[in-house]
């Protein structure tokens, strides 16, 4: 194990960076997420809350998720860094619009895998794997989590990037697989929303890889 957090109270976010006007909470003893800007601010009202740990490029990240209200969307960052190796909190400020994450100064790898902001997106649900800097779109599956009113949490999140191989799955159901030819050397992990998006999250775990044989 790398590195292990219940994040079930204030003192479990030391440390932790919240960009964006946001609020964090444990009314039921997990950390609730969520804008204190209305929708209609557009991508001024998007947050992320950041993990301080830097971590390697071969790592297995966990965390248990509860959709709380929506519309909105659920990102995960990570492998997050400056383009040249810069600790990311060492970066220009950055505050909330997506913009600044994916054609700004850092270079990430990023899953979007509660995607109910739009319409379009609630058509058919889907989990998308995005490679910055950029915007490339390079792995897509489907997100098996369903609506807020039929959710009973928690879901069973689970990131594994190893050998430059990345796979996502929620409950042991893998969303996509794909493997980066030039991998990210690592970095730091982050939870994004899209407002009005509340989410809830607990048992943040990252520890390396199993060898496979």
């Amino acid at each position: 194990m790398l590195y292990e957090n219940p994040l079930t109270s204030p003192a479990d976010l030391e440390g932790f960076r919240l960009e964006g006007d946001g609020a964090v909470s444990f009314p039921l003893g997990r950390l609730r997420l969520e804008s204190v800007r209305p929708p209609a601010d557009g991508q001024a009202a998007n947050v992320v809350l950041w993990c301080p740990e830097d971590f390697p490029a071969d790592v297995v990240i966990e965390w248990d998720f509860w959709p709380i209200r929506e519309p909105g969307l659920c990102i995960l960052f990570f492998h997050a860094a400056g383009h040249h190796g810069t600790d990311l909190f060492e970066l220009a400020p950055r505050t909330g619009p997506y913009e600044q994450y994916h054609h700004g100064d850092l270079d990430t790898y990023h899953v979007s895998y509660f995607r109910r902001r739009w319409p379009e997106e609630r058509k058919l649900h889907t989990c998308n794997l995005r490679k910055s800097y950029g915007f490339h779109l390079v792995a897509q599956g489907p997100d098996p989590l369903p609506a807020v009113q039929d959710a009973e949490g928690p879901y069973a999140l689970r990131l594994v990037a190893s050998g430059g191989r990345i796979t996502f799955s929620v409950d042991d159901l893998v969303a996509f697989s794909w493997t980066d030819a030039s991998p990210l050397p690592g970095g730091k992990l982050g939870f994004r929303q899209m407002a009005p998006m509340i989410g809830e999250y607990a048992n943040l775990r990252v520890s390396h890889p199993t060898p496979q044989p």
